[in-house]
């Protein structure tokens, strides 16, 4: 057995699973959430507990306020997880953990409670990459094969990369400023209409003209894979200040100008990266696009219809598990364990983790 500088143990062989629980906890945001999965990828229970209210008022996530949830609220959702999936904890054979990245105050929250019940109960304890869990869940739910093109789009994160096998992840592009979900909620924000920002603007858009406004697609030029929306949240900014007063429709039209660009950017990058992908896997036709953003059908259809003429398909979880979810840790958990792979209780938590440095 070896170890490394991630706290990651290995073992040089597979192991073989059969009949295997993991109970997975993801407390990296907001968000906190249980659940628990076996060997066939059934999901025995899924608990998540939403803070939405609590941050609403603020219009975005306040950290320690997180943190201090997550303290209160994950030993219960254990508890009716457990009960929900008809077990005892005895019978779960991994604890597996978002160890990063996310706000540290909850990510500190989720691995030292998931250490401790590893510990107790002479349990594996998985650390698992937040990213990563949004990376795999696509695999779980699809059945799809290594390797595959991933959109990673998110609060915090826009990313495009190639999952070429488990533990190997080569980023292609990813964003130099603000993510494409941060954007949504920013823009949400500068108009008034609530928390979080990306499915009400996505409501908003639908009554909307998406060409009303013209705004600014940053870093769209070929050979460039790495996003910027930071410009395009302050042209947002300069229209609405430009508009004495604004109705229901400049927000709609604003709210479709928006999320057209958006997609425009996108899909321009998705197209640029296929380039390089198909180069280096000429066999493989899989784009997946997972995490928050995923969740916008608007996006979803846009880039669906760019990929599927060029004789590729486009994959993504169910919307309940695009968002931040403990079915995807526990997932990546499962992974992990198939093939030898889990933490020691040296393990850090993370505020920052990025993909491509995930120690197999």
């Amino acid at each position: 057995m070896n170890n490394n500088a991630n706290g990651i143990e290995s073992c040089s062989k597979c192991v073989l699973i059969i009949n295997v629980i993991v109970l997975g906890i993801e407390t990296s945001c907001d968000e906190t959430a249980v659940a628990i999965i076996n060997s066939n990828n059934q999901v025995l229970s899924n608990k998540l507990y939403s803070q939405i209210d609590l941050h609403k008022k603020f219009g975005g996530v306040v950290p320690e306020i997180a943190a201090r949830s997550h303290v209160e609220f994950l030993p219960h959702l254990i508890e009716e997880a457990i009960d929900d999936a008809k077990i005892t904890l005895e019978n779960i054979d991994a604890i597996a953990t978002t160890g990063g990245p996310g706000l540290i105050g909850g990510v500190i929250v989720g691995v030292m409670y998931g250490k401790t019940l590893a510990s107790c109960m002479n349990k594996k304890f998985i650390a698992i990459n937040h990213l990563e869990g949004h990376a795999l869940v696509p695999k779980m739910t699809e059945n799809i094969e290594y390797p595959y093109l991933l959109l990673l789009v998110s609060g915090g994160h826009c990313q495009i990369v190639m999952i070429e096998e488990l533990g190997k992840y080569s980023i292609i592009g990813k964003t130099i400023d603000d993510a494409a979900g941060e954007a949504f909620d920013k823009v949400a924000k500068l108009l008034n209409l609530g928390y979080p920002g990306g499915p009400i603007v996505e409501k908003y858009a639908k009554k909307g003209n998406e060409k009303a406004f013209e705004f600014p697609k940053p870093l769209l030029k070929n050979g460039e894979h790495n996003f910027s929306f930071s410009g395009l949240k302050t042209a947002v900014r300069n229209q609405i200040n430009k508009l004495e007063a604004i109705s229901e429709q400049d927000k709609a039209d604003i709210c479709a100008s928006f999320q057209y660009t958006v997609s425009e950017i996108i899909n321009y990058k998705i197209l640029q990266a296929l380039n390089l992908f198909s180069a280096k896997f000429p066999d493989s036709k899989n784009v997946v696009i997972s995490g928050g953003v995923a969740a916008n059908l608007y996006l979803r259809q846009k880039l669906s219809e760019n990929i599927k003429n060029l004789g590729y398909k486009l994959f993504y979880p169910p919307i309940d598990l695009c968002t931040d979810n403990a079915v995807m840790i526990a997932y990546a958990g499962m992974e992990r364990l198939k093939n030898g792979y889990y933490s020691n209780l040296g393990f850090e938590p993370k505020s920052r983790w990025n993909l491509d440095e995930i120690i197999y």
